[in-house]
């Protein structure tokens, strides 16, 4: 009894009693454009017996004769000729098959959560991002942005690229490269600075600092040293504010190269013993993921791409 229901049992059925291999689809399409049988074999990278085996059983398949023989090479028959535009149809859809195949081999999908800086976020991980989403249209990204280290152990994030190495947890890490800091001001501020021409000295300058939260870091800890006691005229929890309060002219902050360059800030000094190790931690557990290597390997190319600019000013 026919199984109407199921085209594909009944197609699959009709193509073992009129089977055509697609390999020796292309055979007939090599030796109608070489002309004769060791230069479409040469083309093929198949011996010539083979070649001539996979035509016969092709005419034995279709039961055509496709080509006639004779001391010039082989010369499509009518039939033949009548069957070459849908040999072609079938040689482009087996291109069109394989490139989807490839592309799907080759692109990951899946959910990656990636921790990191603001700054870094904002002008190194982000503008670089189609680079990688173009090639994996199936992965999708979440970024979660602030200072305070995101603890990868209880699975906040699945991997992370920050300035704070990890002291615990099963994670693994490694060091991608270095954060350049320098201490910056902008054109309006030096325009009114007390001692215009004093850069070595620091004493009746207005400073950006961080807030209570944010003593640990590095920058926070030179300004306390360098402030000898006193107060920042602005203290803010974020990066962006600091970047935000030098660009007014409300002081001098201490920032990284690459983002106060592209502001068009000056530098004043560039080697204040500020720079930050750049950190890449992945959670143990999700190493070997592929969605996770793929944002891996991109982060890391990425730093090591933009190693003079992330350090240098």
């Amino acid at each position: 009894m026919t199984n109407e229901s199921n085209p594909f049992s009944n197609n699959g059925k009709q193509n073992d009693r009129q089977h055509s291999n697609w390999d020796d689809v292309r055979v007939f399409l090599a030796i109608a454009r070489e002309g004769t049988l060791s230069a479409a074999s040469k083309a093929l990278k198949l011996g010539i017996a083979t070649t001539s085996r996979r035509l016969e059983r092709l005419e034995e398949a279709l039961h055509v004769r496709l080509f006639t023989r004779d001391q010039l090479g082989y010369k499509l028959t009518d039939e033949g000729n009548a069957l070459i535009s849908q040999a072609e149809a079938l040689e482009q859809a087996g291109y069109a098959f394989g490139n989807a195949a490839r592309r799907k081999s080759e692109s990951v999908m899946g959910h990656v959560c990636l921790a990191t800086a603001q700054g870094l976020a904002d002008h190194l991980i982000i503008p670089a991002l189609p680079s990688l989403t173009n090639v994996n249209p199936n992965l999708t990204i979440e970024i979660v942005t602030g200072v305070s280290t995101v603890n990868l152990h209880r699975r906040d994030a699945d991997i992370a690229l920050r300035m704070v190495r990890p002291e615990r947890g099963n994670v693994r890490i490694r060091k991608l490269g270095t954060l350049g800091f320098g201490l910056y001001a902008s054109e309006s501020y030096l325009q009114r600075r007390p001692n215009p021409n004093r850069l070595s000295s620091l004493e009746q300058d207005d400073f950006i600092g961080w807030s209570e939260a944010q003593q640990h870091l590095q920058s926070a800890q030179w300004l306390e040293k360098t402030l000898r006691g006193r107060a920042c005229r602005l203290t803010t929890s974020t990066m962006s504010a600091q970047f935000s309060a030098v660009q007014a002219g409300i002081g001098m902050a201490v920032l990284p190269h690459f983002i106060a360059q592209k502001m068009g800030l000056i530098c004043l000094q560039d080697n204040i013993g500020c720079d930050q190790p750049i950190w890449l931690v992945i959670h143990s557990d999700l190493a070997h993921s592929r969605r996770i290597r793929v944002v891996a390997d991109f982060l890391n190319e990425l730093v090591a791409k933009e190693h003079e600019r992330l350090l240098m000013p």
